[in-house]
């Protein structure tokens, strides 16, 4: 699994295994640490911390926001762990619920942090983060989200399409999972027709570190229980409730929810989320598309919400 350099890989436990996690080696970014400062765990940075949260599709990982938060690691503990059933962390053979992911949010930060922190979280698991804040708002500082969509929000139903039927169905789901996602033609075509807004920004690192992520033993359950759309939920009835400050950034050719959703969203609090700003030329993920103008979003929320 891609490592930026700099970084170094941790875990902690929590009730459903081990995360994995990225955080910066102190002997990089502290111009006087010590050679015993390389595997210096997190809890022990002198830095304030700053989690990045990855989103869910085929082959998601930390990955996702490794062109990102490598530009803070000089101010910040930056802290980007693997969800459980992701990447490198444990893939439990489960069918995952909404609530596996908020109670391990909640965990995670609780186990590796000082709460409450600041939190950059994408898609999906944005919402479930709105979801932990709500119940725990102890935890957060403040959030920073791209595309923070439920995938049913405001009575769209994202399980009626024909493919989410389809893996309903049991063994056909391992199949198109093996056959649709857990190759490299899968993941290109899912990057290329869902996931960016332009195809020639689709690198092959992006593709390989995708790929060793989807090819993880029993990584179809996590991946499964997404497109099945057990994962989904209304977050229009979850950001009334928000109290933590928030900003939503959101690409303009989002394909699974476009920034209409993200609009109506955000206005249902705007005490809250203090602002939402749309990104032209951007699809579902500008932290891997746009990685620098995503950098200067942050970096300007981080500073401005309070």
């Amino acid at each position: 699994m891609f490592v930026p350099p700099g970084f170094q890989q941790q875990s902690t436990t929590t009730s459903l295994g081990e995360v994995v996690y990225y955080t910066p080696k102190s002997s990089w970014w502290l111009p006087d640490a010590s050679g015993d400062a390389e595997n210096a765990t997190s809890e022990t940075s002198p830095f304030p911390p700053l989690v990045f949260l990855h989103g869910f599709g085929g082959g998601s990982s930390a990955y996702e926001w490794s062109k990102v938060y490598p530009a803070f690691a000089g101010e910040y503990n930056t802290i980007a762990p693997d969800l459980i059933g992701w990447g490198r962390s444990a893939h439990p053979a489960r069918n995952y619920q909404i609530e596996d992911y908020v109670s391990t949010i909640c965990e995670f930060i609780e186990a590796v942090c000082t709460p409450p922190v600041p939190v950059v979280a994408s898609s999906l698991t944005a919402a479930f983060t709105i979801r932990a804040a709500v119940e725990r708002p102890d935890l957060f500082q403040k959030l920073i989200l791209t595309t923070a969509a439920g995938l049913s929000d405001f009575g769209e139903r994202y399980t009626q399409s024909f493919f989410t039927q389809l893996v309903n169905t049991p063994i056909v789901d391992r199949a198109v999972y093996n056959l649709g996602v857990a190759n490299e033609l899968g993941i290109r075509s899912f990057l290329e027709q869902r996931q960016f807004a332009r195809s020639e920004r689709i690198f092959d690192e992006i593709v390989q570190a995708y790929l060793e992520s989807a090819k993880q033993p029993n990584a179809e359950y996590a991946a499964l229980s997404f497109v099945r759309g057990d994962l989904c939920f209304d977050l229009s009835e979850y950001i009334p409730q928000l109290t933590v400050p928030t900003a939503i950034l959101w690409g303009k050719q989002s394909q699974f929810t476009g920034p209409e959703i993200g609009r109506r969203l955000a206005a249902l609090n705007p005490e809250t989320v203090k602002f939402f700003v749309e990104l032209k030329d951007a699809g579902l993920t500008p932290q891997l598309e746009l990685p620098a103008v995503t950098i200067a979003w942050i970096r300007k929320f981080l500073q401005v919400l309070l």
